[in-house]
């Protein structure tokens, strides 16, 4: 016959339960120290696309490692990848040249919190200037290059044609005497 008051099993999971929040909470990287290296495309020749290859080591005061980030860069979201060495990350982004003209681009980290509150801010169309990122990294990019304005073909063939008319133009001028 069952009890009307509750058992100590059923107590502790429901407590359990009631602090499982507290236990799961993340902590947040205090004071960051990064140290990004960047890579953007050069030349439009090589590849259809513009790309931004933002590669990082973090270092927080509290000692956290390990932590998920992600990138916003241009309005789009990105993961931020953890590599091999310990506390070092990359993020790579690509869109078309015209896209992503020359300028200094912003690349905004969040840490899952961050990245949840932004991606809500964005769904229900508000301000998302008031979620402040962990750091930021600075994208210069000089622009692509486009490749010359006449091919070294073209001027190559010119070059050899106007040669051969001068040398075709001297022979006939030369008079052999029978």
């Amino acid at each position: 016959m069952a009890s009307q008051l509750p058992s100590t099993m059923t107590v502790s999971i429901f407590s359990l339960l009631l602090l499982l929040p507290l236990f799961a909470s993340g902590d947040t990287c205090l004071g960051p120290t990064v140290t990004p290296q960047v890579y953007t495309t050069p030349e439009a020749t090589t590849s259809s696309e513009t790309i931004f290859i933002v590669q990082f080591s973090l270092t927080c005061k509290n000692d956290l490692t390990n932590i998920n980030l992600y990138a916003d860069i241009n309005g789009k979201p990105v993961p931020a990848t953890k590599t091999t060495i310990a506390n070092q990350y990359q993020v790579t982004f690509s869109d078309s040249h015209s896209q992503l003209p020359a300028g200094t681009y912003v690349a905004k980290f969040y840490d899952e919190e961050g990245y949840s509150a932004l991606r809500k801010a964005q769904r229900n169309n508000e301000d998302i200037e008031s979620i402040k990122p962990i750091f930021t990294i600075d994208i210069d990019h000089r622009g692509v290059w486009k490749g010359a304005y006449i091919q070294s073909e073209f001027v190559a063939a010119v070059v050899a044609i106007l040669v051969w008319y001068f040398a075709y133009n001297a022979k006939s001028q030369l008079h052999v005497p029978n």
